[in-house]
């Protein structure tokens, strides 16, 4: 009972080392002088609140309620997305990655998931998954490709 109770202790304070370390700044010291290094990248915010042109918090400021934004999707059809050209232009300017929006706080998903249908794959006449063919297209490239996910979901 005893070791039991020793090997639970040990464990447990092996875990707290590894939660500090993560919690300790400079633990990914790597990836920040990483992204420090790479100086020069592109973000992308895009979504289908770029179809009223008024930025992505519209939907919250102009107090667009669920059922009125959601008519956004059905005309969303980007018809000059080019993931080839954009990652061409952003590789000729010298930039090193490209950043972007995968779901802003209107929760509307920019690829394909199973997790809701609020995505450009199921409710949007493109019905493609824009992020998929952006990081093929970085891959391609050789430019790293980074995600903006926003956790709030002003539409669920």
């Amino acid at each position: 009972m005893r070791l039991r109770f020793l090997f639970g202790v040990l464990l447990l304070a092996s875990a707290a080392a590894v939660a500090q370390e993560a919690a300790v700044p400079g633990a990914r010291v790597e990836a920040r002088r990483e992204f420090q290094d790479a100086k020069f990248g592109m973000f992308i915010h895009w979504g289908i609140y770029s179809e009223l042109g008024a930025g992505e918090w519209v939907m919250e400021e102009h107090h667009i309620p669920i059922r009125d934004y959601e008519k956004l999707a059905g005309q969303f059809y980007p018809v000059n997305y080019k993931p080839a050209e954009w990652v061409a232009l952003a590789k000729a300017a010298g930039m090193r990655y490209i950043t972007v929006t995968t779901r802003h706080h209107d929760g509307f998903a920019m690829f394909a998931t199973k997790q809701s249908d609020w995505n450009v794959a199921v409710r949007t006449p493109y019905a493609r998954d824009t992020i998929r063919m952006l990081v093929d297209e970085c891959h391609r490239q050789g430019i790293k490709i980074f995600f903006y996910y926003s956790q709030l979901d002003w539409h669920h």
